[in-house]
């Protein structure tokens, strides 16, 4: 979502859109292949890292844009385009999947002995 949101319109005006390549939208692509890399890395903190990182550029820099141009035009002539809200969508799925990667999963987690009651057919 967010290599592909990356280059397209971010910003839509009246006069035509400004896409997402002019400015920061090469930022998120890159973070997206940064995210891309951290999927295939088989070292689980390592990847939760790469994915923290393409998370919060994913998050931030739409953000960004958005406060940016409230405060220079307002809410008049301007709606964001869809890879504005396709970088801002992605960055929050990246967000929940750092969770997940931070997360201790099933197999690192010790039970302990097992506790089960075994009963034996005669």
């Amino acid at each position: 979502m967010v290599a592909f949101g990356s280059f397209l319109p971010w910003i839509d005006t009246a006069v035509g859109s400004v896409s997402g390549a002019r400015g920061a939208g090469l930022w998120t692509f890159y973070a997206a292949m940064l995210g891309l890399a951290g999927a295939i890395v088989p070292l689980r903190r390592v990847a939760a890292v790469q994915a923290a990182v393409f998370a919060g550029v994913a998050l931030v820099v739409p953000l960004w844009q958005v406060v940016h141009l409230l405060t220079l035009v307002g809410t008049d002539g301007w709606v964001p385009g869809p890879g504005l809200v396709l970088v801002l969508g992605g960055g929050v799925l990246a967000a929940a999947a750092t969770a997940q990667l931070f997360r201790p999963s099933a197999t690192t987690i010790s039970t302990g002995p097992s506790t089960s009651s075994r009963t034996s057919r005669d």
